[in-house]
């Protein structure tokens, strides 16, 4: 069975918030079959390899929010900064537990803590 790309695409969904596509599958992980498992999985570490490079994106505007903070005399616009700061560190975050974020593709390989 050949895995469409379209239906591969429809597994996916962008999210502007962390600047990737993230998984979005249409059924459980264990409903699909083999074939399946494995496309999703080869094109998920495409997109988790590009992971790090976000994330250092996000932390080259943390710096420069942060200067801004240091050289920020308003009360209001400091805390607004501080806010920018805040999202953009949840972002890495987030983009962290992305990375990390791994799935087996059969039962066999999979780990069981306990």
């Amino acid at each position: 069975m050949r895995i469409s790309e379209l239906w591969l695409d429809r597994q996916f969904e962008f999210s502007e918030r962390h600047g990737i596509s993230v998984p979005c599958l249409d059924k459980d992980w264990d409903d699909l079959d083999h074939e399946q498992q494995s496309a999703i999985l080869s094109r998920w570490e495409m997109i988790r390899g590009g992971i790090p490079d976000h994330i250092m994106r996000f932390e080259a505007k943390i710096r420069i929010k942060q200067q801004q903070l240091f050289e920020e005399d308003d009360f209001v616009r400091s805390c607004t900064i501080n806010g920018e700061i805040a999202d953009l560190a949840s972002r890495i975050n987030d983009l962290n537990i992305w990375f990390r974020t791994q799935q087996e593709l059969d039962d066999e390989s999979k780990m069981h803590i306990g």
